[in-house]
This record gives C-alpha cells, structure tokens and sequence, in this order.
C-alpha cells in the first residue's frame, strides 16, 4: 500500500521534477511546424541572397533616399541587418506569435492537456514551462535566421565592415557586438505579441486563432502607429519601437528608445503573462 504524504499525494511525488524543460523542448521540437520554422529560417536568407543578386535593379540606385536596402550587399552583416530589418514588422512576429500561440492551445483541442494535468503536473508548472519552452524556440529562431544571414551574406557579398546607410563604418568587431545588442532587443520586443498569443492560447482552444489574434492586433496597432494625428498615443503602442534596434547603427548610440522599447516590451509581456496564468488557473481542462 503506497504511503501518501500530509498534502495527500503519494509518497515520493515532487511536484518540481514533473514536466521538465528538457522533456518539452523535446516534444515541441519533434513537431512538425517547429521543423517547417527552422527550415524558413534556413532558407529565408538564402533567398534573399538571390533576390539581392539577380534583382540588383537601376531603380534601387535611382532612389535618392539612404537605407539599409541600398547598403544590403556592402558585407555579410550588412546583409544580416538588412534580414532583421525586413523581418522585423511580420516574418519574425508570425513566428513568436506561432511558437507562444500553439503550445496551450493545441493540447487543448487534441484533448491531451487534461492527461498532462492528470500526470499529475501543477498546473501552473505546466503552463511555466510550456512559456519557457515557446521562448526558447523563438530566440533560437531568431538566432538561427540571424546566423545564417551572417554566414551566408559573409560568404556571397564578403566579411568586411558595416557600412551604415549615412556611409559611417563600423569596424566588424564593434560591429559584432552592435548586431548581439540588435538581436537582445529583438529578442524583447517580440515578447509583446509572443505573451499576447500566450495569453490567448490559454483563452480559445484553437490555435489558429490565439496566432492570427495576435498578429491581427499588431498589425493594427503598426496601422494606427501611422496616423499622426494621435500625437503622443502612439508612444505607448506595443509597436511603438519595433525599430529602435536601428538606433546601435549610430554614432555615437543613441540609446533613447532602446531603454524606452525595452522597458515597455517587458511592461506588457508581464501583463500578458499574468492575464495568462489568472485565466489558466480558473479554467476548466477536465472536460
């Protein structure tokens, strides 16, 4: 007969060792969107390579106006600032909002998170790991299309120095460390629509709708980001520094709205994360 402790689980049960990190980063892994989303990331600067070399167009040269577009081809990390820049306002949020969006809410219509839960897991347990678990594999999405970008625009257009759009170069050692900065606030930024598909995969059991809720929502506020007309509201959109990242091409680094768009990507990924676990933790995944 098993001996049951004062809390009245069995003798031997820890709460702690259940549902390790390990174990779901191995399930999330294996599955099939998560491979289709590295292989995008695989091959979404080798595209782009192709693009830059066969569409080398005299319209580019044409436009007068300086950007990371004309610079794209001046050096692998040119290159790779030119893939972060034109991934920033949807590639890179479809995928955060992918990765945080699915993982409670395709359990949740497969029927198997009530087994989970029956293990048994904690249910807060459960739902922290399934977040650290969807963050892990958006950073290192993120860090795998970066890598690649470096890599493989070294290779195509050469490992020189950063040529920034208003012709200042930066060395490729500083310029290594201004890209690691990039990628850090990346990393952030993209929390804001990664807790909001969190927050909604823990509300609907339709995946599909936690991701493209999410994505809908930024895209609206990147809309209403664009009419002047709401003066200083628009400060206080999530999408409100999607590009602060730019400022490290500057010299010297004018750190402003980096602070600023860090600080208040972690302000509403916190809220997200706290509306997630309340509904969670009053919800019924028994039925």
């Amino acid at each position: 007969m098993s001996t049951v402790q004062t809390t009245g689980a069995v003798a031997g049960y820890r709460p702690e060792r259940t549902l390790r990190l390990s174990v779901e980063l191995r399930r999330q892994f294996k599955r099939r969107r998560t491979i289709g989303v590295f292989a995008l990331m695989v091959a979404l600067p080798l595209v782009l390579i192709a693009a830059l070399q066969l569409g080398a167009s005299e319209d580019a040269q044409a436009n007068g106006r300086l950007n990371l577009v004309d610079v794209a081809t001046a050096s692998g990390l040119n290159f790779t600032l030119f893939v972060l820049f034109a991934t920033t306002s949807f590639f890179l949020v479809v995928v955060y909002a992918l990765f945080f969006g699915d993982t409670v809410a395709s359990e949740a219509q497969w029927g198997s998170l009530r087994y989970a839960l029956a293990t048994p897991v904690p249910r807060m347990r459960l739902l922290r790991q399934k977040w650290a678990a969807a963050f892990v594999l958006s950073v290192s999405a993120l860090l795998t299309v970066t890598l690649v970008a470096v890599l493989a625009g070294g290779i195509a257009f050469g490992f020189a120095d950063i040529q920034t759009p208003i012709g200042i170069g930066i060395d490729q050692g500083e310029g290594l460390l201004r890209l690691a900065g990039m990628v850090g606030y990346l990393a952030v930024h993209l929390l804001v629509v990664g807790t909001l598909a969190f927050w909604l995969s823990t509300v609907t059991d339709a995946p599909l709708a936690a991701v493209g809720g999410s994505v809908f929502t930024m895209f609206v506020f990147a809309i209403l980001d664009q009419v002047e007309q709401l003066g200083a509201v628009r400060d206080y959109f999530p999408t409100a520094e999607e590009f602060a990242w730019t400022d490290l091409l500057q010299t010297p680094v004018d750190s402003g709205d980096l602070y600023r768009g860090v600080i208040q990507s972690l302000l509403y990924a916190a809220l997200f994360t706290v509306l997630a676990f309340r509904h969670f933790a009053r919800r019924d995944v028994t039925s």
